[in-house]
């Protein structure tokens, strides 16, 4: 268990990493980045703060779904924004385009690293995964139809706030799924790579065979 909440704290801390490495990049970050970033640049809070208000409000939304968070539902919510400002504080703007190329693919690398070792945890999923799979469980809806239009909706708002919509946008949406396909095996094994849409928040990793463990 020690070991498990260890690797979560990692992966959320390399995820928010992951999100400052992208917005340093300045050529289009993920839908829902795009919707922090643009209520940020509208009321002047810190778009680490909105990170977190806006995984409060989607949480919130899985109530009617019947949804249950697990403890890495909910440290997604109070630590994903404080680690991506401590990222932005950290890292300097790039000064021309190519470290501009290059940073943004080094943070979409690094989520999908992220993402294989904080879902391997088995904690639980994000609140914004959680409400596609509950969508999925409660209304019906393919997992695929909820994410695109959840997402399509947020980066819409985001992207009339003023947020960054660019080739990374597009890039982050055509690479994401890919790269998380290779992490989350590599990371988590196949068992929590076909199960990374619902799982469980506090089931037990995998026991080994009898015949491997060692004797008492």
């Amino acid at each position: 268990m020690t070991f498990r909440v260890l690797r979560l704290l990692a992966g959320l801390m390399l995820y928010g990493f992951a999100e400052a490495l992208m917005i340093r990049g300045a050529i289009g970050i993920d839908p829902w980045t795009v919707f922090s970033q643009g209520i940020s640049r509208s009321t002047g809070l810190s778009i680490g703060l909105l990170t977190n208000l806006i995984g409060i409000a989607v949480l919130l939304l899985w109530i009617p779904l019947r949804q249950r968070p697990g403890l890495g539902t909910v440290l997604n919510v109070l630590l994903l924004g404080p680690f991506m400002e401590l990222g932005l504080w950290l890292l300097p703007a790039p000064g021309s385009l190519l470290l501009q190329v290059l940073s943004f693919t080094a943070g979409l690398l690094l989520l999908a690293v992220a993402s294989g070792i904080y879902i391997g945890a088995r904690f639980g999923p994000g609140p914004r995964d959680g409400l596609m799979t509950g969508l999925h469980a409660r209304l019906g809806w393919p997992i695929w139809l909820g994410r695109t239009l959840i997402e399509a909706t947020v980066l819409g708002a985001g992207w009339l706030l003023g947020g960054d919509v660019g080739f990374g946008t597009l890039a982050f949406a055509l690479l994401i799924g890919p790269l998380c396909g290779v992490t989350l095996p590599l990371f988590g094994g196949r068992k929590v790579a076909l199960a990374a849409v619902s799982p469980s928040p506090l089931s037990p990793p995998p026991s080994r065979p009898a015949s491997s463990r060692a004797p008492a």
